[in-house]
């Protein structure tokens, strides 16, 4: 039933007084509130109306009206009036979000320039993981019959929300089956992984099944696009020509192009999960990439929060001192994870120590 506009008036007015004062709300209240030219009769019968209809909720016969979850969610759909903030608001808000994470990017950034002076090799870091992501799971919410939201989790623990309007109804037996189908197809696969199966999935659901699919998959591909395409950050490039191994200038240029470019590196470093030290060492044809088949890497993983790891590490000739290498990597790892934390950074060993 479509409410008159008189209704809708009041029930505005009710929402936005009851939310301020947290009391119940009376039709002489009302009458201020909506502007309404009538009397206090009709407000009330405008009131029982709306208690009838499941708008409105009665704590007790001689008291207000206060909002029912219909109420609030009709106010949130129709009646409620776009907040502007102020341009203070929006700078401090502003501010906040990305204080962090140029934070972040500066301290990966600075990681990754100590790293290459401590071992006279050329660096990278990122804020990213050391294997590609997958989602784990699928969770579909119901909103309305128009709308729903999607929660995707991923390996990582990360988890992502969307809210999704439809131009035609859903019911909540054809979203559960829409979970079911998402959570049989497609959680454990990479983003390479995600469009082949989507279109294997084309074949045999309905065009308007399919529809909802693609949805939902295309913000999973988003997720994991985001997670994975972290920037790189490289650092010492040019330590490569300190090493005879690179005294060929053809083959330190080779290197060093590969090492600039970004993309390239990360998909280089999507490797499984690192063992329990959190270390790793790539020599040389156990590299991904041509471009490293004769260099070794060494990585150390660390942990940033919120289910995220990133890593560090170095590329030089195969002829390296493992042990100091890793040692140094694992400690700045370390102390990363610490940092990002913000819990007591890792007390070096010294040489005595030791």
């Amino acid at each position: 039933m479509e409410l008159s506009e008189r209704k809708k008036k009041i029930l505005r007015a009710v929402v936005e007084s009851y939310v301020q004062t947290a009391e119940p709300v009376g039709s002489k209240a009302i009458l201020e509130l909506a502007e309404l030219k009538v009397s206090s009769a009709t407000i009330r019968n405008e009131l029982a109306d709306l208690t009838e209809l499941g708008y409105l909720e009665q704590p007790h016969t001689s008291a207000g009206r206060i909002p029912s979850p219909k109420g609030y969610r009709l106010y949130v759909n129709e009646l409620m009036e776009e907040q502007r903030l102020s341009l203070e608001e929006t700078r401090q808000i502003n501010e906040a979000l990305h204080l962090k994470m140029k934070e972040l990017d500066k301290v990966i950034d600075q990681a990754g320039k100590m790293v290459s002076q401590l071992t006279n090799y050329p660096a990278f870091a990122l804020a990213g993981g050391v294997r590609r992501t997958t989602i784990r799971r699928f969770d579909l919410i119901m909103v309305d019959a128009n709308s729903f939201i999607t929660v995707a989790m991923t390996d990582s623990n990360v988890v992502k929300n969307k809210l999704f309007h439809l131009p035609a109804e859903l019911s909540e037996p054809q979203l559960q089956l829409l979970t079911t189908l998402l959570n049989s197809s497609f959680v454990g696969k990479t983003l390479d992984e995600l469009t082949p199966e989507l279109m294997r999935v084309a074949e045999h659901a309905a065009g308007s099944s399919y529809g909802l699919i693609s949805l939902v998959v295309s913000f999973a591909m988003e997720v994991l696009d985001d997670i994975e395409n972290s920037p790189v950050y490289t650092a010492g490039t040019s330590h490569i020509l300190d090493h005879p191994e690179y005294q060929d200038v053809g083959k330190a240029q080779k290197l060093m192009s590969y090492l600039s470019e970004e993309q390239k590196l990360a998909r280089s470093l999507a490797l499984p999960a690192m063992g329990d030290d959190n270390t790793r060492i790539l020599i040389g044809p156990e590299n991904v990439a041509d471009e490293l088949k004769d260099t070794s890497v060494v990585l150390a993983s660390y942990d940033i929060g919120d289910g995220l790891k990133g890593v560090i590490g170095v590329v030089g000739p195969t002829r390296m001192d493992y042990a100091k290498v890793a040692a140094k990597l694992s400690y700045v790892a370390d102390g990363l994870s610490k940092l990002f934390g913000q819990t007591e950074l890792p007390t070096p060993k010294t040489e005595k120590e030791e």
